[in-house]
């Protein structure tokens, strides 16, 4: 996975032709928490309150009023643009007057975002695995030993006359790493399932 989510909120405000433009930015880990976080920053007494949001391979963009693909559609492509994921994006559009034309919205919307999320701080995404883990008692201490060495978290425990099954999350470029460790250590006693 190549893509990185935002390490915090963001923002970033720009004038074009007396229309104000303040996006705002933040991680996301559900479509829920993405429309949570539009109705917490949007200004329902700004003009539009157009937004978008990419979580995987879940996307969704909103026009708020403004013609059709001229805002969410071009906020989506800054997210793209970008290289994020996990990322929603509303820009709020206080009208100054003057029209700007499908055009001109395009490039208010999409450049406003897309400066927002190239200034914001950046935080690499990093795929997860799922392994289970058997081995006998006799070994439970050396890999505890090794486990702590990874970034790996202790999903579930569960005991039984052969000995211990865990199941554990980590980062997924560090499993064949973590095979070898456990393998040397415990002189191939630790047996994997990888979910």
């Amino acid at each position: 996975m190549n893509a990185d989510t935002l390490a915090a909120r963001a923002s970033h405000s720009i004038e074009v032709k007396h229309s104000r433009f303040l996006a705002h930015a933040a991680p996301v880990e559900s479509a829920e928490q993405a429309l949570a976080f539009f109705d917490e920053v949007g200004d329902p007494a700004a003009t539009h309150n157009c937004w978008a949001y990419r979580i995987g391979g879940l996307y969704r963009f909103n026009d708020d009023g403004e013609p059709a693909s001229t805002a969410g559609r071009p906020i989506l492509a800054a997210i793209e643009g970008q290289g994020f994921d996990r990322v929603a994006v509303v820009v709020t559009r206080w009208f100054g007057g003057i029209k700007l034309g499908a055009g001109g919205l395009v490039r208010a919307y999409g450049g406003c975002a897309a400066e927002c999320l190239r200034t914001a701080a950046r935080q690499p995404l990093v795929a997860m695995t799922e392994a289970e883990i058997a081995y006998p008692f006799e070994v439970t201490g050396t890999v505890h030993a090794t486990l702590a060495q990874f970034a790996a978290a202790k999903l579930d425990e569960q005991f039984d006359a052969e000995g211990t099954r865990m199941r554990l999350e980590l980062p997924a470029d560090e499993l064949a790493t973590l095979k070898v460790r456990l393998r040397d250590a415990t002189r191939d006693r630790v047996r994997f399932k990888i979910r």
